[in-house]
């Protein structure tokens, strides 16, 4: 088995992701199936919610993966940092995108829990308030990357952006603790443990590893695509340089 330290090799990566994806794929596919199938006919309606409740099933897992990759960002993107680890920055990159379409999901699918909830599409609350803010850093993230033609330097300023934007995630976990919110309290993850049936915990978690899965699949084929990339521009980059040699000669 591989360390860390050895998938700093492309080749190597490449050999271990590309028999990979076809099983993370199928586990993705297979999980949201039975995910669906039992958060929409295996699961009661909320006494309180009706049916709405539903909508939980996609917004909370698509919650804790908005939080869990901007922590691969920055776990990541601290050991691109310190220890110049090839692929670490490559796999900051590409999880970026994948993270903020999930945390742009769980702000849409909040948002329409909220209006038969809250009577408000939106509300300036301390939890809502700093997804938001996570949604910009995921944003900015992004931007810096394609601010810089100089990879080398993108991927330090970005990776500075993410380690000192990681101070939002437990913020984000801890906001309806620390400041009187119009969202619920952790229901799942708490220290009491899960205050959901387990006809609810089922669907959840069932709908948070095909999500997880989902994630795995697209980083590994975003960082193949991004390192097929850079080969390409490495090569365009020494054609010229070829070309002008035999010239001079």
């Amino acid at each position: 088995m591989p360390n860390f330290f050895d998938l700093a090799n492309p080749q190597r990566f490449e050999r271990i992701a590309r028999p990979a994806l076809p099983w993370l794929v199928a586990a993705t596919a297979l999980l949201t199936a039975l995910g669906l199938y039992f958060a929409l006919f295996n699961s009661p309606a909320d006494y309180q919610q009706g049916d709405s409740v539903r909508i939980m099933y996609v917004h909370v897992p698509a919650a804790w993966m908005a939080l869990f990759c901007y922590t691969v960002i920055a776990g990541a993107s601290a050991v691109g940092f310190i220890w110049k680890h090839p692929l670490a920055d490559v796999a900051a990159k590409e999880s970026a995108p994948i993270g903020a379409a999930f945390t742009l999901l769980a702000l849409t699918t909040g948002s329409l829990w909220g209006k038969p909830m809250w009577g408000a599409w939106w509300a300036w609350d301390a939890r809502l308030t700093s997804v938001l803010i996570l949604f910009f850093l995921y944003v900015g993230y992004m931007s810096v990357w394609r601010a810089f033609p100089d990879k080398t330097r993108a991927a330090r300023l970005a990776a500075i952006l993410a380690i000192v934007g990681f101070v939002n995630i437990p913020i984000i976990k801890f906001s309806v603790e620390w400041w009187n919110s119009l969202h619920q309290p952790a229901s799942v993850f708490r220290a009491g443990g899960p205050t959901i049936d387990g006809s609810m915990l089922r669907p959840l978690f069932l709908m948070g590893g095909a999500y997880m899965f989902l994630f795995a699949a697209m980083l590994l084929q975003s960082m193949r695509s991004e390192l097929a990339a850079r080969r390409l521009a490495r090569l365009q980059n020494i054609e010229p340089q070829a070309a002008s040699i035999l010239v001079e000669q």
